[in-house]
């Protein structure tokens, strides 16, 4: 059972959906305009299979620490470069900014590639949410200026969820 409290935070309207095991996750109150980043562990209520098949067998599950493996000898905006891929919602409404203010959005998680899910959280309706997938919604990441760099297998149709 969830509970909605409305709060404001930056002239955005957002809400705190409380679950039955006292997780807080933020999620938009109906009427506001943009979707949120809320971070994998709000999927999990809902979505246990998923959550834990993606977090056993996706490395993207785990990716922010590529970037703590990698990031000696890069500048800061070369590590920043590494996040769209690596973190969740980098540079979008209410992705990942860093480790000290959005930890929960530190490695590439469920909205990744189903979108933000803050609608979805509310609302639990699937038309809020990327459900669907194809191969395309993968290119963002996984094209030809990267692929040649690691050995790509996507789990779009098994191992993930």
């Amino acid at each position: 059972m969830k509970k909605i409290v409305a709060v404001a935070i930056g002239g955005i309207f957002l809400g705190l959906s409380v679950s039955w095991i006292g997780m807080v996750s933020p999620v938009l109150a109906r009427g506001a305009s943009e979707k949120t980043y809320v971070g994998s562990q709000a999927c999990m209520e809902c979505h246990e299979v998923e959550y834990e098949n993606f977090t056993l067998y996706a490395k993207k599950a785990t990716s922010y620490d590529s970037v703590i493996k990698m990031k000696k000898g890069l500048s800061g905006a070369e590590i920043k470069e590494c996040y769209a891929c690596h973190t969740t919602g980098y540079g979008q409404p209410g992705g990942f900014v860093s480790m000290e203010e959005t930890p929960h959005l530190r490695d590439a998680g469920c909205e990744v590639c189903h979108g933000p899910g803050s609608l979805h959280l509310q609302t639990e309706d699937p038309d809020d949410i990327l459900a669907n997938l194809s191969m395309d919604n993968c290119l963002t990441c996984h094209n030809s200026e990267r692929v040649g760099a690691f050995n790509f297998k996507p789990l779009l149709h098994g191992g993930a969820h």
